[in-house]
């Protein structure tokens, strides 16, 4: 059926029939499976988050009781938004300098830059995330050739990070020149959020010692706000997303953080 032809109220409750069904769905499958535009659907899961009907996510979502004090598993995340995931990473490691000490949070968005910074030189890269620390450890390479690797303590929470006393212990002895941060939504008003309270409190440790903070965040964070905040907008030195970030949060963006980055979308 077409969008015209599709009424808003016929629309929402398809997609509430999915969710309860699946548990959870991706924006990219509705606009596929409805026929209509992106922005349709998003405003059609922005109508229906505010209703209390279901639960926003980046990239798509979730029954409204399957929202939880944690994030959804990191290999479930993996796979939503990826080429603008890919925008943002490809911006955000142009920020990274040969022989700088960076530090990486969980997130796939950090991930994604990580795996764009394997052949920066002399590069020291600490990070409180399971999956990056993988992708990074040292492979048997000549000297040199991988970054030099700090991973964190902690307790691992379902999106692999490392959190709790023993990371935060452990990041308060460092300082490193630039934190790349991902974030579970960010809003004008609450800023970058996160509905994990340990994780929060891990990532305000490696914010406090960062001299630059980089915050990557896809389009379809904007709006999305998690339990407990970790940074305020007027906190960031970079924003890095993508071109999919619509006119009012740009403005909002570029009013308030230091600098307003986005990534090109490739076709």
């Amino acid at each position: 059926m077409a969008e015209a032809a599709r009424l808003a109220p016929q629309r929402r409750a398809l997609i509430l029939d999915i969710v309860r069904r699946d548990g959870a769905v991706r924006v990219a499958d509705l606009v596929e499976q409805l026929g209509v535009s992106d922005m349709t659907v998003r405003r059609d899961l922005d109508v229906l988050a505010r209703s209390g009907a279901l639960s926003k996510v980046h990239g798509g979502a979730i029954r409204a009781s399957d929202t939880t004090g944690d994030e959804p598993p990191f290999e479930t995340k993996a796979g939503l938004e990826s080429r603008a995931k890919a925008a943002v990473a490809e911006a955000a490691s142009a920020l990274v300098k040969p022989g700088s000490v960076v530090a990486i949070s969980g997130g796939t968005t950090s991930y994604a830059v990580a795996a764009r910074l394997r052949d920066v030189p002399g590069l020291t890269v600490v990070t409180n995330s399971l999956p990056v620390a993988e992708l990074l450890r040292p492979r048997g390479a000549e000297p040199g050739a991988n970054p030099t690797l700090l991973l964190t303590g902690g307790a691992p929470t379902k999106s692999a990070s490392l959190v709790g006393p023993l990371a935060d212990q452990a990041i308060r002895t460092l300082q490193v020149d630039l934190l790349v941060i991902g974030a579970h939504g960010v809003s004008e008003r609450a800023g970058a959020t996160t509905p994990n309270l340990a994780e929060a409190q891990t990532n305000r440790a490696l914010i406090d010692c960062a001299t630059q903070v980089a915050v990557v965040a896809d389009h379809t964070k904007w709006g999305v706000v998690g339990l407990s905040r970790f940074i305020g907008l007027s906190e960031i030195d970079y924003f890095v997303s993508d071109d999919g970030l619509d006119a009012e949060a740009r403005g909002v963006l570029s009013d308030s953080v230091g600098r307003l980055i986005l990534g090109t979308t490739q076709p």
